[in-house]
């Protein structure tokens, strides 16, 4: 899965996993080191799908791995250096046998390997791995295979690719990224996922069951306030978050941004009912709209 970030990419597998109703685990590729250095061992991915299992072997043989950050372990220098390439190019060796098929041995409590160590033995011929990473600079290397030239200078033309561009990156794409052949090999699907627009960042907002708007609105109706978003308000985060160029996550941040100052200081007040937000006040030139009650005063006997 390319793509750049917040588009969901770790999502979409931890929902095939749900749907699948198999074992899921998600891995970071950024921790992993060769055989002998320091970091986690290529081994110690299947671990956490054995944990996620509860050391069930059968129901781990046929579960998920989601690798993310895959993008980390590329070769990306290629001249040649004294040193070994302990977290790139030498990860991508040691995880070819596990993508292909392979009776691993697992250490137990995770860790280094050790000789007298037990070892749980995982057959990983039909555990699907999925591998995402955003990839960052593999577009101008599509781009000068589609238009046999680089950009160089100010007036590049249109060589640069754009992010809901059509053009799909080819096995050989990845080779000049710092991906080894054998690598490549042995992830025959590759799949781009273009980047969230305005109107998808909306639907975020407050579509699904657990909605960002949603958690918000649970908060304040705890302290008795009624919160309300207009939909001027709710095109205006997703605006902000298009510009940020941070995909789906930069969405909570923005809403944060914008409550923060309200969550501390209205339940304080009891004269607060209702308190609705607009576009002014998310562009911080504005104050929100509050709707209050007047208190009873008791009558003196």
């Amino acid at each position: 899965l390319l793509g750049p970030t917040g588009t969901g990419k770790t999502l979409l597998a931890k929902t095939l996993a749900e749907y699948l109703e198999v074992p899921f685990a998600i891995t970071d590729a950024t921790t992993l080191t060769e055989a002998g250095y320091v970091g986690d061992d290529v081994e110690n991915i299947l671990l956490r799908l054995i944990q996620a299992a509860n050391y069930d072997i059968k129901s781990a043989e046929k579960g998920i791995i989601y690798i993310d950050e895959i993008d980390k372990i590329a070769c990306r220098d290629k001249n040649i250096s004294i040193t070994r390439d302990v977290s790139g190019e030498g990860v991508q060796q040691a995880l070819l046998k596990i993508l292909e098929g392979t009776v691993a041995n697992v250490p137990t409590q995770g860790g280094r390997k050790h000789p007298q160590e037990e070892c749980l033995q995982i057959n990983t011929e039909n555990i699907l791995f999925i591998c995402g990473g955003a990839f960052v600079g593999l577009s101008d290397i599509v781009s000068q295979r589609t238009t046999g030239k680089s950009a160089i200078g100010f007036s590049n033309g249109n060589v640069q690719l754009e992010q809901n561009d059509t053009c799909e990156p080819l096995p050989c794409d990845l080779h000049k990224f710092g991906m080894i052949p054998e690598f490549v090999g042995r992830i025959p699907v590759l799949c781009t996922l273009q980047a969230l627009q305005a109107e998808d960042l909306r639907r975020i907002l407050d579509a699904p069951k657990n909605s960002i708007i949603g958690q918000y609105k649970q908060l304040f109706k705890m302290e008795g306030i009624d919160l309300k978003f207009t939909d001027g308000a709710l095109d205006c985060i997703a605006k902000k978050a298009m510009e940020n160029k941070t995909g789906a996550r930069g969405l909570r941040s923005i809403v944060e941004k914008a409550l923060n100052p309200l969550m501390f200081s209205l339940p304080s007040d009891e004269t607060v009912k209702c308190v609705t937000i607009d576009d002014k006040y998310i562009n911080g030139i504005g104050a929100p709209k509050i709707k209050r009650i007047t208190p009873k005063t008791e009558k003196a006997s």
